[in-house]
């Protein structure tokens, strides 16, 4: 079973960790390689509006875009899930997991990235922003899902050829998990999803959601699961998995509204 993840528009370089297991290499470094050069060629101005930045985020970012490097010196990089901040980070609080504990979710998790493809936890990420929606112009056409085509799904097919029956736990936005070819695709997907009561209702708030993603995950790994069928046992936070509205491929999580 592979859970996926969004990433994270903010990022945390500065926090001092404790020890962590060495970073391993991004799976697609040419391919990043290519969206950091096309990046580099655009103005501040076309930045802020190719990705709807503000001034100052603009120059923040083409100013990563000139400062990446193929090889970086391991200070410029952090690992992924480590470098990642945000509601969704803030529920997997990665940085308070032993070595052993990242060593599961180094096999186990991935995170769906516009810049790298896919990146595993521990693979060594430099500073950048570029979600997947975004609208670069690319040799494999106009957008980043033109750009990783089938690369992501062939590569995640990869990492369940060795499970008798491939899971793909979906935690990732769908703005994200769009970059999965599904027809590609060779394993089951299981969608997780978090509803709030609100005067009598159960929806998706969404800020809340993606933290539910991230204790989802964190559950995963504190429990080793290996099947969905674990994963019906989550109560993190006040959540329960509710039966009769889930089916094989969508599990629903439900709680009152928190305090």
């Amino acid at each position: 079973m592979l859970l996926l993840l969004s990433p994270a528009k903010s990022l945390d370089f500065d926090s001092p960790l404790a020890e962590v297991p060495p970073a391993t290499a991004p799976i697609f470094p040419s391919q990043a390689a290519q969206l950091v050069t096309l990046l580099r060629r655009h103005s501040q101005e076309q930045i802020a509006g190719l990705m709807a930045l503000s001034d100052p985020l603009a120059a923040l970012n083409l100013a990563r875009y000139k400062a990446w490097r193929r090889t970086p010196a391991p200070a410029s990089t952090r690992q992924a899930v480590l470098a990642f901040d945000g509601d969704v980070y803030g529920g997997l609080a990665a940085r308070n997991l032993q070595a052993e504990e990242l060593g599961w979710a180094q096999q186990h998790l991935a995170i769906l990235s516009g810049m790298y493809g896919v990146l595993r936890p521990l693979d060594a990420m430099q500073p950048h922003r570029l979600e997947m929606s975004t609208r670069l112009a690319n040799a494999g056409g106009s957008n980043l899902y033109q750009f990783w085509g089938k690369r992501i799904a062939g590569y995640l097919n990869e990492r369940l050829q060795a499970d008798a029956e491939p899971v793909v736990v979906n935690l990732a936005s769908q703005e994200y998990f769009k970059a999965v070819d599904r027809k590609l695709l060779r394993a089951r997907v299981v969608e997780c999803v978090f509803e709030e009561e609100r005067d009598g209702r159960h929806k998706i708030i969404s800020f809340m959601a993606k933290r539910a993603r991230g204790l989802m995950a964190r559950y995963a790994i504190d429990q080793r699961a290996d099947r969905p069928e674990q994963l019906q046992a989550f109560c993190t936070e006040g959540y329960a998995f509710v039966p009769d509205v889930s089916t094989l491929e969508r599990m629903v999580f439900r709680r009152a509204a928190p305090a």
